[in-house]
């Protein structure tokens, strides 16, 4: 093994590291492998060999590039609900806005894609690149794995837009690659056979067919020395690459519709994070890595034509996603829309590929291809740079997740405390006005007279994301999660309790086949024990940081001042209030006595200070 394997192999160990120390947030890690390479190769220090191993090691790279790429494609984004809706359903449709994500990415990388036609056109025109088919694949190209990297860490792969920009980025490599495998067929004399390709999708679909099942039987045979789900990843890898080659299509191509095949095959999270740890932390570095120890800067600099290239090709990336900006102001504000555009000019993952297989068709100078790369590192450098002081949240961006609660008492209350109110909008209702006016302090409780599901739907009660059924009536809450699940309701939450084994049966089946999430006291206990047995930590991240406390009011500061005017309020749920040893009936008017005992329930972090202030003895001041 050779020196430049180990300086290579370094140098993809330490790059993330630096990124990390010095926080170099805006660089992607592909983009930052590349100029590491550039120093190391042949435009710095040249300390590195891009032969033999290396060679072996860069290829793959690319390979498993791609087939991770075909991996990140979330094929539920074009599923259709071709059923009845339900009411919910169809209210929600009726609000929604008329452009769907794929309709809005379609419109917009179209308009791309024909924007990148006419710039290959205008360079052949002008004698700047002859080639006007490889430049419009090169100009067409979104990086998907850069666009992703992106929106995950700004939290909107679930969003509209980021769901809308994801798809542009698939087609930005979907048709790319499709186009540049006929493109190489044709060029290296293969055309007549061209059709072949084909061949790759219906053997794609018949490892599909044959593995459908594969991964939901997987545990009765994988162990951590077969490592079966990885060996049937590199099997299909393998085979579709090595057909690709047969057809006299590009590996690359074969490599992608791998990724796509296992993840239609639904792997298990712990699946795809070992073939990402083989991918981005093995062979992917070393394609990036030798890329750029290819690129010979000062050939290029020293060339005048190259030298003009460069803003050229940069300019012509970010020129040919500019319709971009149009298909996404079909729907989003005009300052997304041009922060999508300039994410999706970003382009460097196909590039580097379609420029390594237009090489080797010998239908591209190094010039010109150190030219294409040179502008798409600073592309990758600006798209995200430039999105991330652009982008603002969308109005539906905005919404919190809405979390009904019927049934208001102490353990709902304080269910309700512990989600976070920046994530979730959060409205209780009950129909015992005992109960309403203990805890009507709460600005969120609400006391309806009834609970008929007709009257909910009514009230837009049902209206919600998530609604827990929490009433100390096990009828009422078993009646209303079938009659929720029934309107729409996406996630229904209950508490079934019912001692005959019959009856318990009957509501277990009908809960289950009607998706309704539910559960009984004991088995939550039992399962709660044995997790607090396995895996001691449990317990805290079930009870969390709220328990229950008494205090005795001893500071006349707080004598005679109501429930809901106490300064701390926000921070504690009282449950009950006892006074000469009776419990007293408690809403947000009830008014503090001195002797009273306070039950509430609080935050453990904040009740030494809060029973300092009410036990403090005599304070008038």
């Amino acid at each position: 093994m050779s020196v430049s394997v180990l300086i290579v192999t370094f140098a993809a160990f330490i790059t993330p590291m630096i990124l990390q120390r010095f926080k170099i947030s805006v660089l992607p890690t592909a983009v930052a492998e590349v100029l590491v390479g550039i120093v190391l190769g042949k435009s710095g220090f040249d300390l590195v060999q891009t032969e033999g191993i290396l060679s072996f090691l860069s290829n793959y790279g690319v390979i498993f590039l791609l087939f991770l790429s075909g991996m990140e494609i979330d094929f539920s984004i074009f599923k259709k609900n071709n059923g009845p809706l339900t009411p919910l359903a169809r209210k929600k449709a009726a609000n929604a806005p008329s452009t769907s994500p794929v309709q809005v990415a379609a419109v917009a990388y179209g308009g791309s894609l024909l924007m990148a036609l006419a710039l290959a056109l205008l360079f052949k025109f002008f004698g700047l690149f002859s080639n006007f088919i490889l430049a419009a694949i090169l100009f067409s190209t979104v990086a998907l794995g850069v666009v992703i990297a992106v929106l995950k860490e700004n939290e909107l792969l679930n969003k509209p837009l980021g769901q809308t920009l994801l798809l542009i980025a698939v087609l930005g490599e979907v048709v790319p690659l499709l186009c540049l495998t006929v493109y190489s067929s044709f060029v290296s004399g293969k055309g007549e056979s061209a059709w072949l390709i084909f061949l790759l999708f219906i053997v794609g679909a018949l490892i599909f067919k044959r593995f459908r099942s594969f991964f939901t039987s997987l545990d009765k045979i994988n162990k951590s020395t077969t490592q079966i789900d990885i060996r049937l990843a590199l099997l299909v890898i393998t085979t579709l690459v090595v057909l690709a080659e047969s057809v006299g299509a590009e590996d690359i191509l074969g490599a992608f519709i791998a990724g796509i095949v296992i993840k239609l095959l639904q792997p298990a999270h712990s699946t795809q994070e070992k073939l990402d740890a083989i991918g981005y932390g093995v062979f992917i570095p070393f394609f990036f890595i030798l890329t750029g120890a290819k690129i010979n800067i000062p050939e290029l600099l020293a060339s005048p034509k190259t030298l003009i290239l460069i803003p050229l090709f940069f300019a012509a990336y970010v020129l040919a996603k500019a319709p971009a900006y149009l298909g996404l102001r079909q729907r989003f504000k005009r300052i997304n829309a041009l922060a999508g555009a300039m994410l999706s000019q970003t382009t460097i993952t196909l590039v580097l590929a379609t420029l390594t297989v237009a090489q080797n068709l010998k239908v591209i100078s190094s010039e010109q291809s150190g030219a294409f790369i040179l502008a798409a590192v600073v592309s990758c450098i600006l798209g995200p740079l430039v999105f991330n002081k652009l982008h603002k949240p969308e109005p539906e961006d905005l919404k919190k997740t809405k979390v009904t609660i019927i049934g208001v008492n102490l353990v709902t209350i304080n269910t309700a405390e512990q989600l976070n109110e920046d994530w979730y909008d959060i409205q209780m209702y009950t129909n015992w006005k005992k109960n309403y006016q203990t805890y009507d302090y709460r600005s969120n409780v609400h006391l309806v007279e009834s609970l008929e599901p007709k009257d909910l739907i009514k009230e837009q009660i049902f209206d919600t994301d998530i609604l827990v059924l929490g009433h100390s009536d096990v009828d009422i809450n078993y009646s209303l999660a079938l009659a929720a699940k029934e309107y729409g309701v996406d996630r229904v939450l209950t508490r079934i309790q019912n001692s005959d084994p019959t009856s318990m049966a009957e509501m277990d089946k009908r809960l289950s086949d009607a998706g309704v999430e539910f559960f009984t006291t004991f088995a939550t206990t039992v399962g709660m024990m044995r997790a607090i047995i396995e895996s001691p930590s449990t317990l805290d991240l079930i009870t969390g940081d709220s328990r229950l406390y008494e205090v005795v009011v001893r500071n006349a500061k707080f004598a005679g001042l109501e429930l809901r005017k106490l300064p701390f309020i926000k921070e504690i749920t009282v449950s009950r209030i006892f006074r000469h040893r009776k419990a007293i009936p408690v809403n947000g008017n009830t008014q503090i006595q001195v002797g009273d005992h306070l039950l509430f329930s609080a935050n453990k972090d904040v009740v030494n200070d809060i029973r300092k202030k009410i036990s403090k003895l005599n304070d008038y001041e």
